[in-house]
């Protein structure tokens, strides 16, 4: 089976900054991306304790990447994370809590210093009604920004929200403007309650149909449910193998055999499918 180089991220398991035994768990548990939390999992009397941390830890790279979610940008706290942060060689990204404009992730690049692997990837985390009305403007701020996600809980109390369908236009709205901007889809926001399995379940593959990729995760036993809900099915499989092969005989749009019509944009979400491939393994 043809299938591409690189395998996208499915699972994202926060791990609070201010406990080192929690993140080398975390970092062992079989994650794609582990994410060091110094904002909401740690209390304010813990800050400073949470980010000298999670320097310590990341003054090497760590077997799996890392990101790191500092404080909120308007906070006292950000600019010593950023600061502290930004060149270590085991930080793989930072992740910018309820970014509400494009000014905000221009000043952060323009602050962060380079390294000797480039720019420090940046994603923004889309938590208020503002954030979500300058998604695009947001996404296409600097080429440092590398993905948005939504922040969920802290939305669903911006919006006032009773239900969780109500935020479905807010979740749409994310992904259009990521995949508009160029960047990769976004993960899922975190299903908050770690026994409730067969509900992250069923939001995952709601999600799913959504257009997200993944989902971050606050508990190891959420890992398995999410990388089984977004994995593609043998028959999915199938199909795009016979896109793709299809596609490589014949460019331009075309039908296919059993009549299902194809054109760049079907094939690119065919090879998306097939980097997924080997994960089923």
């Amino acid at each position: 089976m043809t299938t591409p180089a690189t395998t996208p991220p499915l699972t994202w398991l926060y791990a609070p900054g201010d406990r080192p035994q929690t993140v080398t768990k975390a970092l062992a548990c079989g994650a794609d991306v582990v994410i060091i939390d110094l904002e909401d999992a740690v209390a304010p009397d813990r800050k400073e304790y949470a980010r000298t941390a999670t320097a310590e830890r990341l003054c090497e790279p760590q077997p799996v990447p890392v990101h790191v979610r500092v404080n909120a940008l308007d906070s006292p706290f950000a600019a010593a994370d950023l600061r502290a942060m930004a060149a270590l060689p085991g930080v793989c990204g930072l992740r910018l809590p309820k970014v509400t404009s494009p000014h905000q992730i221009t000043r952060v690049a323009e602050t962060v210093p380079p390294t000797d692997r480039g720019a420090t990837p940046l994603h923004a985390l889309l938590e208020t009604a503002l954030g979500i009305e300058h998604a695009y403007a947001i996404a296409c701020a600097h080429p440092s920004l590398r993905g948005i996600a939504l922040g969920e809980a802290d939305l669903r109390a911006d919006l006032g929200l009773r239900d969780d369908a109500g935020l479905d236009w807010s979740r749409s709205r994310v992904v259009v403007a990521a995949r508009a901007a160029g960047l990769a889809p976004p993960p899922q926001s975190v299903h908050p309650d770690i026994r409730d399995l067969a509900g992250l379940a069923t939001t995952c593959a709601h999600g799913r149909t959504l257009g997200f990729l993944g989902r971050a995760a606050i508990h190891p036993r959420q890992l398995p449910i999410i990388e089984r809900a977004y994995l593609p099915t043998e028959q999915e499989l199938e199909e795009a193998e016979t896109i793709v092969k299809a596609a490589a005989r014949d460019q331009g749009a075309q039908a296919l055999p059993d009549g299902r019509f194809i054109d760049a944009a079907v094939v690119a979400t065919a090879q998306r499918t097939l980097s997924l491939a080997p994960r089923r393994a």
